[in-house]
């Protein structure tokens, strides 16, 4: 299909083939699986599309290079970066001119009114048109060097998203709607709303890209994979999304536990069976017979610090725990900060959100003084629990094992790696922190069978189908 080859590729092609191995090169950087035949793929695709519309680019792109959906936001980050909408611009010349005052300054008012039209309308072109202009107006700071550079804040700053909705709601009227139709409106204007601030933050990468090279942006921009954020530092909007992929999560982990223990399911040589069947062969076994192999489920009893510190932590742990609760005998959940509460029962029903409210509010956590101790904690689970811990039973134990300087009660982890089949231990701390400071995890370390490093979902996930 011929086609006009966008800016940034020359006639030849040759600048489109550099770009896309840098293309690809990135995704591996960000942690995107983009392998090297699905790199061939995508030179292969750009062949049947018609350069000059972007948005086909992005999609017969997206199709060869992204195999998860968890990847799609890294991918289209990348994309915007090294294949941006267009070239050069935005030195505050952009401006419509009903957009400047008498002065030559940017009218805000004017700015404003002309965004809210953009806004009620829904004019794709027109938002993005916006915010280049947007980027102009009150993203720009004027560097020592006499370089500019623009930052997304400014804009929100001076473009706040709560006044802009409150003007839609104003402009609109919708006050003689129903109920369903005002949270309706309400919600294409905030999707409208958060395109718009897409679009603004893909203009800044954009401009930086042009001034210090798109490595150097990607590397200091470019979010990981939701999957590979780190439970510390997640935002709240991190997490949000995080909640949605325990589910799907759980399901692909369930599916390949049940593969792997279904894929050679025969058991020991089954003596007599083979000798009677080969009485037909003349004593010859051909056809030697097995006993069924009867696969292991193990009793399952997590003990989890849900103190502030490692708080995100043990919430999605104990999630995708219960989200696989059938592949377990048997889960038993038990919560601490410095008292020890079992806490099974809040997770009978499937909405694990209310649980970890419910944790929160009616289990019985703290006996002193709110801090972890991990010692106590043990010690009440060793006298009221340690009974029940059997050699068909694995313990989990999640936390960093930061104590307050408090005592470890190493003994009881010693004492149940005695009694159970597996005692590990999941600590959501760097391994290069493990004992530093108030960290006792080298006197709980010899009696573990593993302690664990567990700082995002995917190397929780990693554990799991392992533990199963």
């Amino acid at each position: 299909m011929a086609s006009q080859a966008p800016p940034h590729v020359g006639p030849d092609g040759r600048g489109l083939f550099d770009r896309i191995l840098s293309f690809v090169a990135a995704l591996r950087g960000a942690g995107v699986n983009a392998t090297q035949s699905e790199a061939i793929d995508a030179f292969r695709v750009v062949q049947h599309v018609d350069l000059a519309d972007r948005p086909v680019v992005r999609e017969a792109l997206g199709a060869v290079l992204v195999t998860s959906q968890a990847d799609r936001r890294t991918f289209d980050e990348l994309f915007d970066l090294w294949f941006p909408i267009r070239l050069g611009g935005g030195d505050g010349h952009a401006l419509d001119a009903d957009l400047v005052d008498d002065e030559g300054e940017v009218d805000h008012d004017a700015f404003v009114e002309a965004l809210v039209d953009a806004l009620m309308d829904g004019d794709e072109a027109a938002l993005r048109r916006m915010a280049r202009q947007a980027v102009d107006a009150f993203g720009r700071v004027e560097g020592r060097n006499g370089q500019p550079s623009w930052f997304s804040y400014r804009v929100r700053r001076n473009l706040d998203p709560r006044t802009l909705m409150d003007t839609l709601l104003s402009a609109r009227d919708a006050t003689d709607d129903s109920p369903m139709a005002q949270r309706l409106l309400r919600d294409e204007y905030e999707s409208r709303l958060r395109d718009f601030q897409a679009e603004v933050d893909a203009e800044v990468r954009r401009r930086a890209a042009e001034r210090q090279g798109v490595e150097d942006v990607a590397r200091r921009t470019v979010r990981p994979a939701i999957e590979d954020v780190d439970f510390f530092r997640m935002s709240a909007a991190e997490a949000a999304e995080l909640r949605t992929q325990i589910q799907p999560l759980a399901r692909k982990l369930a599916s390949r536990t049940q593969v792997k223990r279904t894929r050679g399911r025969d058991g020991r040589l089954d003596v007599r069976r083979t000798v009677r069947r080969s009485l037909s062969t003349g004593g010859v076994p051909f056809d030697p017979a097995f006993r069924p192999r009867r696969p292991h489920k193990p009793e399952l009893f997590v003990i989890t610090d849900v103190s502030g510190s490692v708080a995100s932590f043990a919430r999605f742990t104990l999630m995708l725990v219960h989200a696989l609760q059938e592949q377990f005998a048997k889960v038993r959940s038990f919560a601490f900060i410095d008292n020890l509460d079992e806490v099974t029962r809040l997770f009978d029903g499937r909405d694990f959100d209310e649980a970890i409210r419910r944790l929160t509010s009616e289990a019985d956590l703290v006996w002193l003084d709110g801090h972890s101790d991990y010692g106590r904690a043990l010690e009440v689970f060793h006298r009221e629990h340690a009974r029940d811990v059997t050699a068909k039973s694995t313990v989990l134990v999640l936390g960093d094992a930061r104590n307050n300087y408090r005592a470890s009660s190493s003994w009881v982890v010693k004492d149940l790696a005695h009694r159970a089949r597996k005692v590990y231990w999941l600590n959501p701390e760097a391994r290069t922190y493990w004992g530093t400071g108030d960290s006792i995890t080298r006197e709980y370390e010899p009696w573990v069978d593993e302690m664990v490093e567990v700082r995002n979902l995917g190397q929780l996930a990693d554990f799991i189908q392992e533990l199963t």
